[in-house]
């Protein structure tokens, strides 16, 4: 198909200066109608901050606009809000949902945009009060989900789903609307699964061979090479390099990002055994009420000091446990922590007890966005344990600043946090920095156990390596006990010391993290259900 000699797109010599940092430096990038351009770099990289500059997003003009000129078809455009970008034919899904938990997957995917039905009221006093069309609703949610060749319900609450079915309802959304020309797809594989992920990128193909191009920004690179057609490096706010995807591999995109050689995972650590070591936490029969996942008969037995990994296919029950044991949803059985019995549904207990728990839903329960990063690292520990504070005779009290500035600088430095300062709002830094302020936080408890859902979702190559030893050395360091529940198996068998893969609900077999990637494969099909 002859395409039109102007691209779709051109962004040329974009500059941002952002918080005091200059983010974006003479960003030039073309892309042309029904191609796919993978986006790459580390966290901080300023590949989000540049989308927000072609979505037209309120924080860039709220922080001084830009420099440079955005070209759609040949013609110059500058979008003050994003309902110009959407006008225009862009659309965007980002890291951050934002959907409406109360509605309904179809609710959600034709907000605003429904179509309605006129009565005999209608008629007389005007469209305002004809009534929603439900079957065009559904008829036209249901095409925008099959277009992605996934299965979602959408008639499920949006607070109902699990974050996969959630990162689809958005894309759907984009897909229903008839001019989109351009879709930008931020991080869209970080909350999926592997098989959720390539239903993904056959979509990606599936929308380009229509004509639509596609910003994919992930840090997932095999699906770049998997499904772009060219691929654009970014590197401290510069492109460092563009190259046709068929003409560069895994190692060189990595050299490119980082500007050093990085292994993909981290350098393996020797699993440890703790054969002899009394058991810290013993669960049996634990069912758990969390939708999307299945819990309902796990017996599981986590030795003191040693990393245990959870892992198994999506929905089978890995991320309920840690769920359902930290009273975030309800849950039955019994758990025992330290010879103790332990309450269920009751999160205080847990805390009291010294757990922590990093989730995998980050924005939802990990951070408060609008506070500086201070005040996320040590709010939870002088709620819990009274830490950073100072009290006249135990009535009196009143942050101790000092040590809270203390702490966070040290969690910056040891986790390569990349930040203006520690008082900047934890909203203003990437994902992966947000993941990392997470685990500060988690950290800052001094917990005796930790459970850690999903570590490295969302985080560049460099930065995983990093995570994944941050937690080895927490453990090795503090004795504390760590669960780590990750989608990523190689993730798991290059962390941990046992793996216990769950199936169907249950516990189908824990093996040494040193097996073979097949053993832990057949066991993850073992119960399916």
């Amino acid at each position: 198909m002859e395409k039109n000699s102007a691209p779709l797109l051109e962004m040329r010599n974009i500059k941002k200066d952002f918080f005091g940092n200059q983010v974006l430096t003479d960003i030039n990038l073309t892309l042309r109608e029904g191609e796919v351009l993978g986006l790459v770099g580390e966290n901080g990289a300023g590949k989000s901050t540049l989308m927000k500059i072609l979505f037209g997003m309120d924080v860039i003009r709220e922080t001084g606009g830009y420099e440079g000129d955005i070209l759609l078809n040949g013609e110059k455009v500058k979008f003050s809000t994003p309902f110009d970008a959407l006008e225009a034919g862009i659309g965007m899904v980002h890291q951050e949902f934002s959907l409406i938990p109360g509605f309904t997957a179809t609710e959600n995917i034709l907000l605003n945009r429904e179509p309605t039905k006129t009565n005999v009221i209608s008629q007389i006093f005007g469209s305002r009060l004809s009534t929603l069309d439900r079957k065009g609703m559904d008829r036209r949610a249901q095409d925008a989900i099959e277009k992605m060749g996934v299965k979602i319900d959408p008639h499920m609450v949006i607070g109902d789903m699990p974050v996969g079915h959630k990162q689809f309802t958005e894309i759907a959304r984009e897909l229903s609307k008839e001019q989109l020309k351009l879709l930008i797809l931020d991080e869209p594989t970080a909350v999926l699964t592997e098989q959720e992920a390539e239903a993904l990128l056959n979509s990606i193909r599936s929308m380009a061979s229509r004509g639509i191009s596609v910003i994919f920004i992930t840090h997932r690179l095999h699906e770049i090479l998997a499904v772009c057609d060219k691929v654009v490096i970014m590197r401290d706010g510069y492109v460092v390099k563009e190259s046709p995807a068929k003409e560069i591999d895994v190692p060189e995109i990595t050299h490119w990002m980082v500007g050093r050689e990085v292994d993909a995972v981290a350098a393996p650590a020797e699993p440890r055994s703790h054969e002899g070591a009394k058991n810290i936490l013993s669960v049996r029969n634990l069912w758990v009420d969390m939708p999307g996942e299945t819990v309902r008969n796990v017996n599981l037995d986590v030795k003191e000091g040693e990393i245990l990994g959870i892992g198994g296919l999506a929905g089978q029950g890995k991320l309920g446990i840690p769920n359902g044991i930290m009273g975030l949803y309800e849950a039955g059985g019994t758990v025992e922590f330290g010879g103790k019995s332990l309450p269920l549904n009751t999160p205080r207990a847990c805390l009291d007890a010294s757990l922590a728990f990093v989730s995998e839903d980050r924005r939802g329960v990990g951070l408060l966005l609008d506070e500086s990063l201070e005040w996320n690292v040590a709010f939870s520990a002088m709620q819990i344990h009274n830490k950073f504070l100072k009290n006249i005779g135990g009535i009196i009290k009143w942050r101790d600043e000092r040590a809270i500035h203390k702490v966070t600088e040290q969690y910056i430095e040891e986790l390569m946090i990349k930040c203006t300062s520690s008082r900047q709002k934890a909203r203003e830094l990437s994902g992966g920095n947000q993941q990392k302020i997470c685990l500060a936080k988690a950290f800052a408890l001094q917990p005796k156990f930790l459970f850690v859902s999903e570590p490295t979702r969302g985080i560049d190559v460099g930065a995983k390596a990093l995570v994944l030893e941050a937690l080895r050395k927490f453990n090795r360091e503090n004795g504390v006990t760590i669960v780590v529940i990750s989608s990523e198996l190689e993730e798991l068998r290059q962390t941990c010391d046992r793996i216990a893969i769950v199936s169907g609900g249950e516990i189908a077999g824990i093996l040494p993290a040193t097996r073979a990637a097949e053993e832990f494969g057949m066991l993850m099909v073992s119960k399916v259900k």
